[in-house]
């Protein structure tokens, strides 16, 4: 994986509309590249060490008529704050603030938020992480005990690229957003992850241990490329 230098943003006027523009110098990159990031609602310029800006420019205003139109596809933010709608296991909950000391829970289908409003967007998230981490990990030891094999850590981050990971250390990795999609779909992304401490490829016998763990392949990767992009809207 490349290591990028801390992405400078800056909202430029391109061909076609405005679009905000994040650009990255990769030690690893070959050549210049571009990609949408869905969290930020940006184009990312990813440049090798030594391309000059200019041609990152360059191609970025060949290519203007696909940036602009890829951001104004993007599913609309989800802002974390009071009366917001935020799914959690599929289902919208209902953000509301309400009285006594700091904190954040789920009842009766909504997000209660105790404390001041300027630490509500904070309170919101913590709890999903915490969510995630209980019910993404439960779900990783559990299809783990049915292949017979131990993860050796089990970790939840903020991830951009991907869903889930596994490391050849035995180290499975989760984007904490899952927890807003449906349990089928966490439990398929779990299974796949649990797959490769065994199979640290894609070939058949990999697949056959993910269908023999989850039965939803089909159906959550449809929905993770349907859907999945509106998670990265939530925050």
């Amino acid at each position: 994986m490349s290591v990028p230098s801390p992405a400078e943003a800056e909202r430029l006027a391109l061909p076609g509309g405005e679009a905000l523009v994040a650009w990255r110098r990769s030690l690893r990159a070959r050549r210049i590249s571009l990609r949408i990031d869905p969290q930020q609602g940006s184009v990312v310029v990813t440049l090798p060490r030594r391309a000059a800006r200019a041609a990152g420019m360059a191609l970025l205003i060949d290519h203007a008529d696909w940036v602009v139109d890829r951001l104004a596809a993007l599913p609309t933010a989800t802002v974390l704050a009071e009366h917001a709608l935020v799914p959690l296991n599929g289902v919208p909950h209902l953000v509301r603030r309400v009285g006594g000391a700091g904190g954040a829970w789920v009842e009766d289908g909504e997000i209660l938020v105790a404390g001041e409003a300027a630490f509500l967007a904070r309170r919101v998230r913590d709890l999903l992480r915490q969510q995630a981490r209980r019910q993404l990990t439960q779900r990783a030891l559990q299809a783990a005990a049915l292949a017979g094999l131990r993860p050796s850590r089990i970790t939840v981050k903020d991830t951009r690229t991907r869903w889930g990971s596994c490391t050849s250390a035995g180290v499975l990795m989760f984007s904490w957003r899952l927890v807003m999609a449906p349990t089928y779909v966490q439990d398929y992304v779990a299974a796949h992850e649990v797959a490769h401490l065994r199979h640290m490829n894609h070939a058949a016998q990999f697949w056959a241990l993910v269908e023999a763990l989850s039965p939803h392949r089909r159906s959550a990767c449809a929905w993770l490329r349907d859907e999945g992009t509106r998670l990265l809207r939530v925050g």
